[in-house]
């Protein structure tokens, strides 16, 4: 509940003052799926508080909401006030595994942070994909489309 009244409270503010970037967190946020069935596989998060520019990442966790708490604890612990969950991603436990919620099994996310500020928020982006590779240039081509000079601050697979 606390990462919906972030993602609500950042909208609500881009929306009012027109500011805002391609990558901004609700484009994002919309672009993680809920799976409504048993959550199995291998799960990681990345976290992050664009107001302070910290994040936090977690992976290996057995269920994904504990990878999510675990990612927001260490970017809280990193010095962020408003960390949400930017991506949450999995790998298969098995090669069989598949739990018919349609959540992808992508094993690998990056977030990419622009070098250069320009206004009240520093554009970013997240993205998940199969290879560590793909995260990183999915997570780069976002975040230039909103910015200039940007860079994975961040990478995981599980």
């Amino acid at each position: 509940m606390r990462n919906r009244a972030a993602i609500a409270g950042i909208w609500l503010v881009l929306t009012c003052t027109g500011t805002g970037f391609a990558a901004d967190l609700p484009a994002i946020n919309s672009d993680v799926p809920v799976p409504v069935v048993d959550q199995t596989g291998i799960w990681a998060a990345i976290a992050y508080s664009s107001a302070e520019e910290k994040h936090g990442f977690f992976w290996g966790a057995d269920k994904r909401p504990e990878a999510e708490e675990i990612a927001l604890k260490y970017c809280e612990r990193a010095g962020g006030k408003t960390c949400v969950v930017v991506t949450v991603f999995r790998n298969h436990r098995h090669w069989k595994d598949d739990d018919g919620s349609g959540f992808p099994y992508n094993h690998c996310g990056a977030l990419a942070i622009s070098s250069q500020s320009s206004g009240a928020l520093t554009p970013w982006a997240a993205s998940t994909a199969t290879t560590r590779k793909d995260a990183e240039d999915q997570a780069l081509q976002q975040c230039e489309a909103g910015a200039k000079h940007c860079e994975i601050r961040e990478w995981v697979c599980t």
